[in-house]
């Protein structure tokens, strides 16, 4: 109990205890992986040993631990096998293909000894998961020292990880290694791979990989010894003279990650760019008829896109990124993506930019994907969105998020949505998750702007980047970052468009003349209330704004300079079903009334949202 207290207090009073920041009163464990791995590239197998060390910074005292076997998920009968082959809309690369693998095209992952502190610990493999039972208990704010040999086999590729790809490349290694899950205030989060999202414990990775000299790495992690294996020095029309003997070890380091992938292919093509603020480009992939051009444009592309971000979502903090041909689409990992490399230029600037963007909302901020895809995908949505507008697009929209807010309708309309607070895993459809957590997870960031301002969302973004990169932050830690930023109290936002299906829906009911001046009747038709900016147009091409913020988002977001002049500001109260306006205005010199012509406002029935008053006199 005086612990309990003794912490308690220490929150109250913001006493100064390590790490104090916008989160004293959240901890989260650490961890140190050193990895030694022999790749044997005829069998697609390889053997390996890990030591982990793991630090328990929670207040609690841990009897158990859990390792991720994410290669065990790619075996007939597994729960994503059986997932993919009993959703009503199962993943195209997926479906029944893991049913259909023999011995020597599954993946497994087996742990042959585990250790703590020298130790023998018992385990249990159980899918994709090794649960861990340990004698001697793991201590609050203590370390332990892991010990593991471990074996495993790539799978032919399929989702994300594999052998073998469709163009040709040799392997994708993500999700390979036993990995420790997380443990957070919430507990563990020994979630089974059944083909959604990750969560990772920060921590630094040392890994040594032994493969057939002939092979060409990259991934996470800075290289440690470029010249004993040839890497970076390749020159136009010359071959590097690769040390004699069949296995090179590349030895990679990586700080403050939560996990580790790399490639591999024999074939690929390495570019190299530096830029000006330090931080390393590099491009790998196969150099053919089909990707030759376009990866060459890439190369500038890529940089641009790191400059915007780094502008307008935070400065990224590594010395360095990687694009590499692999897996099977486009999938983010710390420091480096993964994306199919036979696309029309396009294609291949957009899925680099929006697995770049990852590298801010999955790779440093990190938040829990299982429980908030939607604070990963939608806000790497609305980045990439912004993004290519900036840099690729030869005329730059007004309103980038429009295929966005075209996801989140078509939603709607199917009637199959379902709250974005649900487990990734447990949606019922792959099209609700997917338009939940990318759609209208970027439309959320868009209509935020809506709500608080575009400077003030701008602001917030930085602002949120760096008040809680590297910590995990949840939803209520975004929006109350928004809410320091705005003045206003967003917690009605949050709870209406995350937490629920409700819908916006607002109308213009009638435009009536009296006695001089103009009344003007809104009502809220939809379940959900938000702030309104209602435009007046009049006959002469001139336009107002009234504006109706909702009472309880305690105050009004500034005047934007890209809207009309604010006339008036009338409080609207979200019990209130209609509201009347009136105008010190006669009714002849109004043309059109409409409520948020910057259609930021995800209302599912615009037809209702304006009215033409000189088209009704022509009638």
């Amino acid at each position: 109990m005086r612990i309990f207290l003794t912490a308690a207090l220490m929150c109250i009073f913001g006493m100064n205890i390590p790490q104090a920041s916008a989160q004293v009163c959240r901890w989260q464990q650490a961890v140190k992986y050193v990895m030694e791995v022999d790749m044997d590239v005829k069998k697609n197998q390889y053997e390996g040993h890990q030591t982990l060390h793991y630090t328990n910074n929670s207040p609690d005292t841990l009897s158990r631990v859990f390792y991720h076997l994410y290669y065990n998920a790619f075996q007939p009968n597994s729960m994503m096998d059986t997932r993919s082959r009993s959703i009503m809309d199962p993943d195209s690369r997926v479906k029944d293909r893991i049913a259909h693998l023999n011995a020597n095209e599954i993946g497994y992952l087996k742990v042959n000894s585990l250790k703590m502190d020298g130790n023998k610990v018992d385990f249990e493999h159980v899918g994709t998961i090794l649960e861990v039972r340990l004698e001697n208990p793991i201590l609050p704010k203590s370390t332990v020292v892991f010990e593991m040999d471990f074996e495993g086999q790539v799978p032919l590729q399929i989702r994300r990880a594999g052998r073998d790809s469709k163009e040709g490349i040799d392997y994708s290694m993500s999700q390979w290694y036993p990995k420790m899950a997380n443990y957070d205030q919430q507990g563990w989060h020994a979630n089974p791979y059944v083909g959604r999202e990750f969560y990772g414990i920060w921590g630094d990775f040392d890994v040594k990989i032994t493969i057939d000299k002939s092979y060409i790495l990259g991934g996470t992690g800075y290289l440690q010894n470029p010249e004993e294996v040839g890497y970076g020095y390749e020159k136009e029309g010359q071959e590097v003279d690769r040390p004699w003997g069949k296995n090179l070890t590349w030895h990679f380091y990586a700080p403050k990650v939560h996990d580790f992938m790399w490639a591999a292919d024999p074939n690929y093509t390495h570019d190299k760019i530096q830029m000006d603020n330090g931080v390393t480009i590099h491009h790998l992939y196969l150099k053919n008829e089909n990707t030759a051009q376009n990866w060459e444009a890439l190369k500038s592309f890529t940089p641009e896109a790191l400059k915007y971000m780094n502008k307008h979502f935070g400065e990224y903090p590594y010395e360095q990124f990687s694009v590499i041909q692999g897996g099977d689409g486009g999938m983010e990992y710390p420091m480096a993506t993964l994306i199919t490399g036979e696309r029309k230029l396009s294609s291949l600037v957009g899925v680099m930019v929006h697995e770049l963007a990852h590298n801010w909302y999955q790779g440093v901020l990190a938040t829990n994907e299982s429980l908030y895809p939607w604070m990963d995908e939608g806000f790497t949505t609305f980045a990439t969105n912004k993004t290519m507008n900036a840099i690729f697009s030869s005329t730059p929209q007004d309103f980038p998020q429009k295929s966005a807010y075209s996801g989140y309708y078509h939603l709607v309309k199917s009637g199959r949505e379902e709250p974005m607070n649900t487990h990734s895993d447990h949606f019922h459809t792959n099209m609700a998750y997917g338009l939940a957590a990318y759609s209208k997870g970027a439309v959320f960031l868009q209509q935020l702007e809506y709500i608080i301002g575009k400077e003030n969302l701008e602001q917030g973004m930085i602002r949120y980047f760096n008040t809680w990169k590297f910590k995990h932050p949840n939803a209520n830690d975004f929006i109350r970052v928004m809410e320091k930023q705005s003045g206003l109290e967003l917690d009605w936002y949050k709870e209406y468009w995350v937490n629920s299906t409700k819908t916006i829906d607002y109308a213009v009911k009638s435009v009536e003349k009296q006695d001089g001046f103009t009344n003007i009747t809104l009502e809220r038709a939809g379940l959900m209330p938000m702030p309104i900016d209602l435009v007046i147009t009049y006959k002469d091409g001139s336009r107002e704004m009234v504006y109706l913020p909702l009472v309880i988002q305690r105050g009004n977001k500034p005047e934007e300079n890209n809207l009309p002049k604010r006339i008036k500001t009338q409080k609207w109260p979200w019990t209130n079903i209609q509201t009347t306006i009136r105008l010190d205005k006669d009714m002849e010199d109004i043309s059109i009334v409409e409520i948020d012509p910057s259609q930021r406002l995800a209302d599912i029935k615009r037809e209702n949202n304006k009215v033409n008053l000189e088209a009704e006199e022509t009638e």
